[in-house]
């Protein structure tokens, strides 16, 4: 791409030199017809003589030298700062003796000037995908959540009225453990959310178990080629629910390729880490329920209005259904 301010483009600098290299024109009247420098005619003149049209194309203007660029051993030591303790810009200067703006304009170079660019956990600068069309990759996981006891927990009524709330609900419906402690149970949330366009299906189970796994993948799949997705690939954690033998066997007989994160490394599994904590603040904890049935009757209309109204930033502030195409009631 062309300086802002230059005169002549690639195409503009061929027909110049064209007119002079192929047509014999004067290189004084060309420059005043192309409001240039007599100079710069005859510098691309003589490229096109030399190069051909290939020679027109703009070039870097960066050095062959830069006696004055910072020292390697030096950016190591500024991104080795704001790797492992997370400094501005100032506070790596003061440390290393050096200007704010050499520290600032290293970490620009290096693509780690912003925070929100770094994995909080390593330090490393985060490095996004995104698989190129719907059902390429599906992520799978299971969250857990508290069982609401009857009348409220303690997340909106208190610690004292929430442990009530717990002991009457365990003495009337779910009873004691052995050891007298209060049981209300966890509902196992096995969500699957499509990599490319962030549709999202979930469940409410019983357990997390490979056979429960087995049976929402299965729904899963069927319920995303019924939005038009066929599934390919499918990535889990290390969970002993993936790791069996039915699991695999289970993708095989789909189609899919099964495929695993890294041993304790949740962030490759990250976007349906993020959806889960938009599922907590947009569902599981958004507003009081006074039963954990409420709650979960709740579900299917929260996951439609994400899935069909709620903006999403990673993809444009467009809600996921937005980008599976030729739907009827796409937007409804």
């Amino acid at each position: 791409m062309s300086h802002v301010n230059a005169q002549l483009t690639p195409r503009a600098r061929l027909r110049l030199a064209r007119l002079i290299v192929d047509q014999g024109w004067p290189v004084a009247t060309t420059a005043k017809m192309f409001m240039v420098a007599s100079k710069t005619a005859r510098k691309w003149a003589d490229r096109y003589q030399t190069e051909g049209p290939a020679g027109m194309c703009d070039r870097s203007s960066r050095p062959h030298h830069s006696p004055t660029k910072t020292p390697t051993a030096v950016v190591r030591r500024i991104v080795r700062l704001r790797w492992r303790h997370r400094l501005g810009p100032v506070q790596i200067a003061g440390r290393l003796g050096l200007p704010a703006s050499t520290v600032h304009a290293v970490l620009v170079r290096c693509r780690i000037n912003r925070l929100s660019r770094i994995d909080r956990a390593t330090g490393e600068p985060l490095r996004r995908y995104e698989h190129a069309y719907p059902g390429s990759l599906i992520h799978v996981d299971v969250t857990k959540f508290g069982n609401i006891p009857d009348g409220g927990g303690a997340r909106y009524l208190g610690k004292q009225q929430g442990k009530l709330n717990s002991r009457h609900t365990a003495r009337t419906r779910t009873g004691y453990t052995a050891n007298r402690n209060v049981r209300i149970g966890t509902a196992y949330l096995h969500t699957v959310i499509d990599d490319h366009s962030r549709v999202a299906y979930a469940e409410i189970c019983a357990d997390e178990k490979a056979a429960t796994a087995i049976d929402v993948l299965r729904r899963a799949v069927a319920w995303y080629a019924e939005h038009g997705v066929t599934v390919e690939r499918v990535l889990s954690d290390n969970g002993s629910a993936y790791k069996a033998h039915a699991w695999r066997d289970t993708c095989t007989e789909l189609g899919i390729t099964p495929k695993k994160t890294r041993p304790y490394r949740p962030q490759t599994n990250g976007k349906i880490e993020r959806f889960h904590r938009t599922l907590a603040d947009g569902w599981a904890y958004a507003r009081f329920y006074t039963t954990e049935a409420e709650r979960r009757a709740a579900l299917p209309t929260w996951l439609h209005t994400y899935n069909h109204h709620r903006l999403h930033t990673a993809i444009g502030n467009k809600p996921p259904i937005s980008r599976l195409t030729n739907l009827p009631e796409h937007h409804s």
